[in-house]
């Protein structure tokens, strides 16, 4: 079997990794000069920024794979320090612990004790009827589909204090969208599942703490996350950088990939792109796939570093979505991972996708005040970048994905049909490897003997 492999992002860089690792043969296809996709890193000013995920955690399959690309060296790790959301004019502390969980004031002893009610509430009601059971007092109205929003899971679920001021921040600012226009199947169901949580939240958390599992320590490398998809570019033949895919044709049992002057035969093809992407690359092969892949949206964002004498100890805030801000979050690489006087913050989102089409300048400078708005220190911008396609959206046009199917032979791994974030793009991109490796080693299996 031969695998082509389009995108050179993570994602298709530790398929590549995983498939030559099984003896498999592959070749990745990206067009940009340089792997990592969103997973970019660069020096400025001396101080080394990511413009993209500014951390990872060490799972399990990350620390095997930094392990075998002899990067041990190069980890940068971090405690779990302090987080916060900013509402109501102040940095409140977000509860990682049960003594944290008393103590903060990010919720009132009333939201505290409605949260308590949530072993008591039932599951997610997807859109496959899942609303049928009826609602509870505390729980809002259901999405037009018949499943929850993640606003009113986490309502009913929790109550509406910590829907509003603690998972609603967290989740939904990651995403950049508004969590009443996240529908709960699509994206925090899956989430839950993938953490091994069932029925209560409180409830798994409770026997993870009493079992003593610990979160994977959270880490960078010294020359930024790019470091990790570079190492993985460099340790296998097969990467064609500035090699963008222009086609892809049925050639008898497999496909012809073709390039600019050149055509690739491969037996099974892993696509990695963004949906749009991947809807014109696959227009002939899957017409009715590729338009549903068309309705699939990503929240724009911009990422503005700013250099700062804040002395600040935490990972960062997200910002209350009800507050007037146009920043959605910031992390404190300085105290996080000591990349001195760094601080990143990600505007736009859902709520202001405009944002991306402003100057260097105005970006910059808005970064700037609110900043000092939050936190009382005065900082400068040394870096603005856009992120047209920020995150996965997972909003309502999530239901699109109910419509593709991919021909055979096609497989997509991406992080519009999972989870985003690098431990979920290694975790899917190992499992689509060894599903690939399995089925090449079934197909030379000697047939089975008469009885």
């Amino acid at each position: 079997m031969s695998v082509g492999i389009v995108g050179g992002g993570i994602t298709g860089l530790a398929t590549h990794h995983y498939l030559r690792e099984s003896g498999v043969e592959s070749v990745v296809f990206e067009a940009d000069d340089e792997p990592g996709g969103v997973v970019r890193s660069e020096e400025v000013e001396g101080r080394v920024l990511d413009f993209g995920p500014q951390r990872t955690r060490l799972t399990p399959s990350i620390r095997k794979l930094v392990e075998s690309l002899g990067l041990e060296s190069e980890l940068r790790r971090a405690a779990d320090p302090p987080l916060y959301v900013y509402r109501d004019g102040k940095l409140r502390l977000v509860p990682q612990s049960p003594r944290e969980a008393v103590t903060t004031d990010l919720l009132s002893w009333r939201g505290k004790a409605r949260a308590l009610l949530e072993p008591l509430t039932g599951p997610a009601r997807t859109g496959e009827g899942g609303g049928a059971n009826g609602s509870e007092s505390d729980g809002g109205s259901e999405s037009d589909d018949g499943g929850e929003s993640v606003e009113e899971f986490l309502t009913r679920k929790f109550g509406s204090e910590v829907a509003r001021y603690y998972f609603g921040p967290l989740y939904g600012g990651l995403y950049g969208s508004h969590p009443d226009e996240m529908p709960v199947e699509y994206s925090l169901s899956k989430a839950l599942e993938k953490a091994g949580i069932e029925g209560s939240v409180l409830t798994s958390v409770a026997r993870k703490v009493l079992e003593g599992r610990e979160k994977p320590p959270i880490v960078s490398f010294d020359a930024g996350l790019q470091r990790l998809p570079e190492a993985l570019a460099a340790a296998h033949g097969g990467v064609r950088l500035e090699t963008p895919v222009r086609e892809i044709r049925r050639a008898g049992d497999g496909f012809l990939v073709e390039t600019e002057g050149d055509e690739t035969r491969v037996n099974r093809l892993v696509v990695t792109t963004p949906a749009d992407v991947t809807a014109d690359l696959l227009a002939d092969l899957a017409p009715d796939s590729a338009a549903a892949l068309r309705e699939l949206r990503y929240n724009p964002q911009v990422v503005v570093h700013l250099l700062a004498e804040a002395d600040l100890t935490g990972a960062g805030y997200q910002v209350q979505y009800d507050e007037q801000f146009r920043t959605l979050g910031t992390t404190w690489n300085d105290s996080l991972l000591d990349r001195e006087g760094v601080y990143t913050c990600y505007l736009g989102g859902s709520r202001n996708p405009e944002l991306v089409e402003r100057s260097d300048d105005e970006l910059g400078s808005l970064a700037a005040a609110e900043f000092e708005e939050v936190t009382g220190h005065e900082a400068r911008a040394i870096s603005v970048r856009r992120l047209r396609r920020g995150m996965p959206a997972y909003d309502r046009s999530w239901a699109a994905l109910d419509r593709i199917s991919m021909p055979e032979g096609i497989r997509l791994c991406t992080n519009y049909t999972a989870r985003a974030g690098l431990p979920g793009r290694i975790r899917e991109a190992k499992q689509t490897a060894e599903t690939l490796a399995g089925a090449e080693s079934a197909s030379h299996e000697p047939p089975a003997a008469d009885a």
